[in-house]
């Protein structure tokens, strides 16, 4: 072979390689959404990922009471509304179930959180509140239930960014926690925020719930939101028996029951992770637990710790915070939502009182989505999109996270049906782990459009989803996948929110099949605030829009 040859192998291997590094980054590419609006997009359901949605069994060592006397378990943390406050809380003492109960005493045992920058030196001390609550049915056969001390403590007074340990109980029982640590969250301000954000929905406490949080766990979130849908307690009778669907195996109960235990079987399963970074939750509808005298929602309320009042809000069901520069809006939608509501007068507080050159990005969650085109949960909250929506595009939410339909699916920018730039980012993330399986069928399908009286609202005393008055043939379902909708699977998976700077936020979903660190979805989610102005508050003073 000549000499002259060798030069030209060396020249076309290195091309060659070029090529594929190309090939290789164009492939890698993350789109933005300063390219959409994108054609929609749907990856074929894959039929070997059904199995596993089996809930864990009160004999799996995760959930299986491992402490003593009142020591404490089921240890969380929660934030307030800024940087330099966070809740812990936690429980002590048993359960009771049967049909005589006997209430523990809150009184008996103090909350106490010790705490500092040195895991050697807790110098600093807090205390809190405690209560317990009881799950009660006024029919004979029914068990009932009353759970050990909850106890909440708030930390005043953090610094912003800093790594904090903590240890939690009643020192004068000697019935102290381990040692755990947090970090706080950075301080608001337009080059500062949360490194990851894990947003899930859905959850419940199956199999797939374990390989969800194990997945999540390995991408090291700052922060989670879990948007409704917690333990499925609701699928029980009190006597723990289950089901994937209580109505069709349960219909003759007289009232919807539930089995309180797996409350606590959920708090042992997530204290590892909850321990050490802090959980947002807001209410789904497995959350309602009616119970005697029409009570609800009184185990969500009683078992976390919420900034309610910090926020302004007179209800656990609604509040907000900040998490550096981001501003986050937990919305309820099984509460009163209409414009004479006191939570939609709460939302015009709070949208009024954001301060955009401290908190740029707006992201507001509640459980059940706007804009699916699955034929679960269709349209079933169009009467909250039609008192909200306004509200929410005129001050110029950028991101919404919801759960509900058990899949994933992210949406174009859209307001009212319609693709427009200025318009949220819809994401629906309820594809956790829950017991009640995925969501397979679309609406737009052949035969799968649901009735529009299948829809009514509670809340509104009514319907609000009615036919559309443009679009495909003014149908109450398209006939294609709708144009908001972008991308759109079913698989079990959570996702991750990092958001880069003022305008720039990068979004990732993960499915529970693949590794950790491979995505099924990724998008980099661009405000354009040059475009779309908003009404705008520099140091408290209203500037009108910019």
């Amino acid at each position: 072979m000549s000499t002259i040859a060798f030069p030209f192998l060396q020249f076309h291997s290195a091309f060659l390689l070029l090529l594929n590094l190309l090939a290789a980054f164009a492939h890698c590419r993350v789109p933005s959404t300063l390219e959409g609006p994108f054609d929609p997009v749907t990856v074929p359901f894959d039929h070997s990922l059904r199995g596993n949605a089996v809930d864990l069994p009160p004999s799996d060592p995760r959930v299986r009471r491992r402490v003593r006397g009142f020591e404490p378990e089921q240890i969380s943390l929660s934030l307030s509304t800024t940087h330099d406050s966070v809740w812990i809380s936690w429980i002590t003492g048993e359960f009771q179930i049967g049909f005589e109960i006997k209430p523990l005493d809150p009184k008996t045992v103090s909350s106490v959180v010790q705490y500092g920058t040195s895991r050697f030196d807790l110098v600093q001390e807090a205390r809190g509140q405690s209560l317990i609550y009881s799950q009660l049915y006024p029919f004979d056969g029914l068990q009932n239930y009353t759970s050990g001390i909850i106890h909440h403590v708030r930390l005043i007074g953090l610094e912003p960014s800093t790594l904090y340990y903590y240890q939690c109980g009643d020192p004068a029982l000697q019935a102290m926690s381990d040692i755990y640590y947090f970090r706080t969250m950075p301080i608001s301000g337009l080059h500062s925020y949360p490194g990851k954000v894990a947003i899930v929905g859905d959850l419940g406490l199956t199999y797939n719930t374990t390989t969800t949080i194990g997945h999540l766990t390995n991408n090291e979130p700052d922060l989670i939101l879990l948007i409704g849908d917690v333990t499925y307690a609701n699928l029980y009778l009190t006597n723990g028996t289950g089901s994937d669907c209580y109505k069709c195996s349960f219909p003759q109960s007289p009232i919807h029951e539930t089995y309180q235990p797996r409350w606590d079987y959920w708090g042992r399963f997530m204290q590892n992770l909850v321990s050490e970074v802090p959980i947002m939750v807001v209410e789904g509808n497995h959350e309602t637990e009616e119970q005697a005298d029409n009570r609800t929602f009184v185990a969500y309320s009683s078992r976390f710790a919420f900034p309610s009042e910090e926020s302004g809000s007179s209800s656990t069901l609604y509040y907000s915070f900040n998490a550096g520069g981001i501003h986050f809006i937990m919305l309820g939608a099984y509460i009163s939502y209409d414009k004479k509501a006191e939570q939609y007068k709460w939302l015009q507080r709070d949208l009024a009182s954001v301060d955009r050159s401290l908190t740029p990005w707006l992201v507001a969650t509640w459980h059940p989505p706007w804009y699916s085109s699955y034929e679960a949960h269709y349209r079933e909250a169009e009467c909250m999109r039609v008192e909200m929506e306004d509200l929410l595009y005129l001050y110029g939410v950028d991101i919404v996270f919801n759960g509900h339909v058990h899949a994933y699916e992210r949406s174009n920018r859209v307001y009212n049906y319609s693709l427009d730039p200025c318009g949220p980012v819809h994401i629906a993330v309820g594809d956790g782990g829950n017991r009640e399986k995925m969501a397979i069928k679309f609406s737009d399908e052949p035969g799968h459009c649901p009735d529009p009286l299948s829809t009514p609202d509670p809340y509104m005393g009514g319907f609000c989803a009615t036919n559309f008055t443009f679009g495909p043939e003014s149908e109450f379902c398209w006939d294609h996948q709708p144009d908001y909708s972008a991308f759109r699977e079913t698989s079990f998976g959570y996702g991750i929110l990092e958001v880069k700077n003022e305008t720039w936020a990068l979004w990732s979903w993960y499915r529970n099949q693949d590794s950790y660190k491979e995505v099924g979805d990724q998008i980099y989610i661009v405000r354009q605030p040059d475009i779309c102005p908003v009404p705008q508050r520099v140091s408290g003073d209203f500037i009108a829009s910019i």
